[in-house]
């Protein structure tokens, strides 16, 4: 029995012995079989410090794999999955998680999809919507809520990243209220103040927009504004009367409400409708392309045209009425890009006079160098509109007159024109100035765009591509981060120019060679205008008064570094 008890006893002695001669070849073995370093993060865009190394991970060929449900879960090492809300602290490894909550892990490749915060430090991180905190390593963030970086490469589709707020801006406090965003070169770039924001564009133009006595108020410096008030509503839609006042004078435009996202878009309407058959008319090849050349566009002579010649050159022959109006279109908007220079420019002098005491020359310089409109781009033009003269021969037909009730509705929950995916050529209406790859760039007057993506982000930004642009704007091929609000302008312009092109076709129809058109009488829309508001301009000038006012503190701020 003795010797019974002692062979076991020296048993138990050899397993120990056994078992702490294992621990270090284990632990050798994890070493050799850890997971290899991620491959080198993408270039940043900005110098970075370097990504934590990543070859000392702990292993995971041979630690377990816990999977964890709702709850608060600590895990070390190995490979985590966290499913739904509570608390999810990892140390090392593979982290996946899912759901609310706040994920904190340190070391390894992170995973997290859902609200919460997440809170990661070294590795490589793709985070999805909540609030993101990442130190270190490479990471991916996409979707709503805040996220903080530091170091390493890092790729962000979020609602405050670079598309809103351009590399080297900051913000500062103004005396009497407000803030200032200041660029890094010390100019203010935007200004908001009790419901004014007012914004300066790379090239000089500023606009101003506010509310008024239950209006909308827009001033645009030299080129006026106008001030948009609730109409009436047609068919359960808003209508909204914008009266202009610029150089003296009123007009009064029509646009209907869009309430889509949680903001109101606006985009135009005629008013008045020409008869089916002549938007058919404008769609539709004559039977052989007609000559039309300077001489009979007016051109000749036009300091614009000059100025532009090497960039765009109209069509030879049209072989339709929308080629015809392309090249009417783009001459309105060239026309106003240089309008808009040589405001720029006098602004510019006079400036220098005021410094100086000397005068110099408003005008626009030459411009050199400039690449043309490609026939492609062109192309492209042109058949969005034979596409708005089909959609609007539909309309046309169908939008009939009649008397519009009173109540203005708010919105229409529909998207607007803008954001419709099958429109996605834009000519640049006037100065904007949009983001690209962290960097502010202008646009001018007859630039085009080509949209990208669908769906504004929180800030009311969506992705577009450069198609075609003129000396000193963004380059030709760039990704910019456009608001929907300036993108609905520019749908706004075209379809203003496409209806006072379609006049212009009127009048010139039968003549110099062109072919005649069938019936070119007008019909009035379901609502049309109202008189002019004679107050817009006393409403404009108490606005620009404000912003003034502004803009002397947010200068005064921005020298100080802020209050």
């Amino acid at each position: 029995m003795d010797r019974i008890l002692k062979s076991e006893t020296m048993l138990q002695k050899w397993v120990v012995l056994l078992l702490l001669m294992a621990v270090p070849a284990l632990a050798w073995g994890q070493k050799k079989t850890s997971a290899p370093a991620p491959k080198a993060a993408p270039k940043a865009s900005a110098p970075a410090k370097s990504a934590p190394s990543h070859a000392a991970t702990p292993s995971h060929s041979s630690t377990p794999s816990h999977t964890t449900t709702g709850g608060t879960h600590t895990t070390t090492g190995g490979t985590h999955a966290a499913t739904g809300g509570g608390t999810h602290t990892t140390t090392g490894g593979t982290h996946a998680a899912t759901g609310g909550g706040t994920h904190t892990t340190t070391g390894g490749t992170h995973a997290a999809t859902g609200g919460g915060t997440h809170t990661t430090t070294g590795g490589t991180h793709a985070a999805t919507g909540g609030t993101h905190t990442t130190t270190g390593g490479t990471h991916t963030a996409t979707g709503g809520g805040t996220h903080t970086t530091t170091g390493g490469a890092h790729a962000a589709t979020a609602s405050h990243g670079s598309a809103s707020h351009p590399a080297g801006t900051k913000s500062v406090s103004l005396k009497g209220g407000g803030t200032a965003s200041v660029r890094a070169n010390g100019s203010v770039r935007s200004i908001d103040r009790g419901g004014m924001h007012i914004e300066h564009g790379v090239h000089g133009g500023s606009r101003v927009v506010g509310e008024h006595n239950g209006a909308r108020v827009v001033n645009n410096g030299r080129h006026g504004g106008y001030v948009q008030r609730a109409y009436v509503t047609r068919g359960g839609r808003a209508y909204y009367s914008r009266t202009f006042y610029a150089g003296g004078r009123y007009h009064v435009g029509l646009y209907r409400g869009y309430g889509w996202g949680g903001h109101m878009y606006y985009g135009y309407y005629p008013g008045v409708w020409y008869h089916p058959g002549f938007y058919g008319w404008g769609y539709h090849p004559w039977g052989a392309p007609i000559a039309w050349g300077i001489g009979a566009w007016g051109w000749g002579g036009s300091p614009w045209y000059g100025f532009y010649g090497g960039w765009w050159n109209p069509y030879p022959a049209y072989a339709a009425p929308y080629y015809w109006l392309t090249d009417y279109l783009i001459s309105q908007q060239l026309q106003a890009a240089y309008a808009a220079r040589a405001d720029a420019n006098a602004d510019a002098m006079a400036g220098d006079a005021a410094a100086s005491g000397g005068g110099g020359d408003p005008g626009p310089a030459a411009a050199s160098g400039a690449v043309a409109l490609t026939p492609e781009v062109k192309e492209a033009i042109a058949q969005e509109v034979k596409a708005q003269l089909a959609a609007q021969q539909t309309q046309a037909g169908q939008d009939s007159g009649g008397q519009a009730s009173a109540a203005p509705a708010s919105t229409s929950d529909t998207p607007p024109p803008a954001l419709d995916p099958s429109q996605r050529t834009f000519v640049v209406d006037s100065d904007v100035s949009v983001v690209a790859n962290g960097q502010e760039c202008g646009l001018t007057s007859g630039d085009v765009i080509t949209r990208l993506t669908d769906t504004a982000d929180a800030d009311q930004n969506v992705t577009a591509s450069v198609a075609a642009t003129k000396k000193g704007d963004c380059a030709s091929g760039s990704t910019v981060a456009v608001k929907v609000d300036d993108l609905q302008e520019m749908y706004n312009h075209f379809q203003e120019n496409i209806t006072n092109g379609m006049g212009e076709l009127a009048k010139k129809q039968g003549t110099g060679g062109m072919p005649a058109a069938p019936d070119t009488g007008t019909q009035a829309g379901a609502v049309t205008p109202p008189p002019p508001d004679t107050t817009a301009a006393k409403t404009l000038q108490d606005q620009q008064a404000a912003a003034d006012q502004a803009e002397t503190d947010a200068k005064q701020s921005a020298a100080g570094g802020g209050l």
